[in-house]
């Protein structure tokens, strides 16, 4: 009997709170979403992820479901002071409809939500509908009523953004805008080829802004798989030829920063004459019915509780609109406009001040490369104390084996050192080549400058899967780096060796983790393959090596097989190509440091055989990771005349 009692109260507790608790839920959902929906472009942390992820997947249902509630709680109170919370409550359902369009800083968490735009203007038809239902059905003469028609013109609007925006960014309309525009050039925007803009030195932060996005709308035409003129490259090229290493990654970031906002955010509609009399609406709308609840609503007349999740949402909806605003007003978007609407924008000297300063130093990526290191791996090595006890937990689960490899997974630093290799050796390509460029692996290195002859596939290159050749690369160079390093020991600190050694864990973190962005082959298969060959022979050597780096090489390097190099596995591979490398120390005119620059150019040769073998549309999906150095590259490369979207004539430049 007593639990009957029991269940019976928690019933009533539930239904008393269900939509009060929704509704609040709903609330911080948004909060999360606007203050790190922004965030992901430039944090590729999982205290980033998750919330994001979650807060957007949670958002929409939470706030359908507690409309839902509102339109099915219409009925007769027998309790006055019921009637009165019910009246309130109501009041709530514009504030759902708020929060269904969504923040401005946030409207597809992937690519494919904006393929979904149909099932949103389904939503807005059906949503708009129910919250109409319910202001219709508890239409009375009270002030509460007239209060709502201010939120809920703004929750229309707020919605009908969303929709129009997912629309607009989805691969056909977005493709189809592009193919409308004549010129794809701004008319405000126009840039004199002959070194206007290259004399106007001393304004930086701003001409690095009108550069790319002059840039950003021609190549936008890449991520919707159109193709580019010969003309469009030269114009390019042209921009890039003088630029610096750092400069040219800084204006490739700035341009994926714009494709970004353009893909998952409102831009489209924010930075328009259009979105800014829309912002004016909403923000007056909520100042509004937060002033005239605050002078006309009696307090004593309704529960404290739905008094106080009132204000609540009243509050949200205005410190919500006024931190959008801030974030516009500080955005590349808004210096952008203000530089295009001024006349005379570098005679005037605007980048003098300290907000066009601390414009050019925004933080537009994560600038980080992931790194896996396949020994490492082998040798459960490189495992924090955390790593430690999460491993503990997934064994406890039965799912350790599938999240092992995440607990070996680090990343590094973008440097400059490495954007000034990967830049130079890009500048310095032959463009007399053409399209047969971007097939250069590491093969055209080795046979152009060092003068090698690949007919006897010595090298791991030439008639093999690209996956294989990374794998075997990779492990000979971590052989070779933990020979020199044991020959040399602290004093050994050449820096195309760890430049080599980065891109190399780079390359293989993304055939492990992001293989969507890597050339299509069995990767994943020969990487497991692989693992368990090299754990077995450590397995079978444990006694000897026990648990070191430097002496798990030292046993890879010393491993050999009498058999026919084609029967090899890609771990003999890698042991016979280390031994070829460090045996080139041995001939004349060659040098340790000789041997890592040799490297390091193979290495960054594969790193844009990758780049340019991916589609646009994959490396789109990367931006709303905080970005990928491959993408980078990939556009840095288009920049210069390298890509497989251009027109054919492109590749005679002179």
């Amino acid at each position: 009997m007593a639990l009957q009692v029991l269940q019976e109260k928690l019933k009533n507790l539930w239904i008393g709170w269900e939509i009060r608790m929704l509704v609040l839920l709903s609330l911080s959902l948004q909060i999360i979403l606007i203050l790190f929906g922004s965030r992901r472009k430039y944090i590729a942390k999982s205290w980033i992820k998750i919330p994001v992820w979650l807060a957007y997947l949670a958002a929409d249902s939470v706030a359908t479901v507690a409309l839902g509630n509102l339109a099915t709680s219409q009925g007769d109170y027998g309790v006055n002071s019921q009637k009165l919370s019910h009246q309130l409550q109501v009041f709530w359902a514009p504030f759902l409809l708020l929060h269904l369009g969504g923040p401005d800083t946030i409207t597809a968490y992937s690519l494919e939500d904006n393929e979904l735009w149909l099932r949103h203007f389904l939503g807005l038809v059906v949503q708009v509908g129910v919250a109409f239902n319910v202001f219709i059905q508890s239409w009375s003469n009270n002030t509460l009523t007239f209060l709502a028609i201010p939120v809920f013109i703004a929750g229309v609007t707020k919605y009908g953004e969303r929709t129009w925006v997912l629309w607009s960014s989805s691969t056909a309309s977005f493709k189809d805008s592009l193919l409308l525009t004549l010129d794809p050039s701004p008319s405000l925007v126009k840039i004199n080829m002959k070194g206007d803009i290259e004399d106007q030195q001393e304004c930086r932060g701003s001409h690095d802004l009108l550069e790319a996005h002059f840039l950003f709308k021609r190549f936008s035409f890449l991520f919707a798989g159109l193709v580019l003129s010969n003309n469009e490259v030269m114009k390019s090229r042209k921009i890039f030829d003088k630029k610096s290493a750092e400069e040219a990654f800084n204006l490739v970031s700035i341009e994926l920063g714009f494709m970004y906002d353009l893909l998952y955010t409102k831009a489209i509609v924010v930075y328009s004459r259009l979105g800014i009399f829309l912002r004016c609406i909403t923000f007056l709308s909520s100042i509004s019915a937060l002033v005239l609840f605050s002078i006309f609503i009696n307090f004593h007349g309704y529960p404290l509780t739905d008094i106080c999740i009132s204000y609540f949402l009243l509050l949200g909806a205005v410190v919500l609109e006024v931190y959008s605003f801030i974030q516009h007003f500080s955005s590349d978007w808004t210096k952008l406009i203000f530089l295009i609407k001024s006349k005379n924008a570098y005679q005037q000297n605007i980048c003098g001040t300290s907000t066009c300063h601390a414009q050019s130093n925004h933080k537009r990526w994560s600038k980080s490369m992931g790194q896996f290191n396949l020994i490492s791996f082998c040798l459960k090595e490189d495992i924090s104390i955390t790593s430690i006890y999460i491993n503990g937990v997934l064994k406890l689960l039965g799912v350790r084996k599938f999240f092992e490899k995440y607990l070996h997974l680090t990343s590094k630093d973008v440097n400059l050192q490495l954007q000034e290799i990967v830049n130079s050796q890009i500048l310095n390509l032959p463009v007399d080549l053409g399209k047969t460029i971007l097939d250069r692996r590491g093969d055209y290195v080795l046979k152009e400058k060092y003068l090698f002859d690949l007919s006897d596939n010595e090298w791991f290159i030439v008639d093999r899967e690209f996956d294989e050749s990374l794998l075997t690369w990779h492990i000979a160079i971590d052989i070779c780096y933990h020979q020199d390093l044991d020959k040399h020991g602290d004093n050994f600190d050449h820096l195309k060796c760890k430049l080599s050694t980065c891109i190399s864990n780079y390359m293989l973190y993304l055939l492990i983790f992001c293989p969507s962005l890597m050339p299509k082959g069995n990767g994943e298969l020969r990487f497991r393959d692989t693992c368990d060959e090299v754990t077995q022979f450590f397995e079978s050597e444990r006694g000897v090596i026990g648990n070191k780096k430097i002496e798990a090489c030292k046993m890879l390097f010393q491993r050999k097989k009498e058999i026919m190099r084609e029967d090899f596995s890609v771990v003999d591979s890698g042991c016979y190509l280390a031994n070829d490398l460090q045996s080139l120390e041995l001939k004349e005119n060659w040098s340790c440091e000789k041997k890592w620059e040799m490297i390091s150019e193979v290495c960054v040769e594969m790193l844009t055989y990758a780049a340019n073998h991916c589609e646009w549309k994959e490396h789109g999906q990367q931006l709303a990771k905080a970005g990928e150095l491959l993408t980078h590259v990939s556009l840095l490369m288009a920049h210069y005349g390298f890509s497989a979207q251009y027109d054919p004539r492109a590749w005679n430049i002179s």
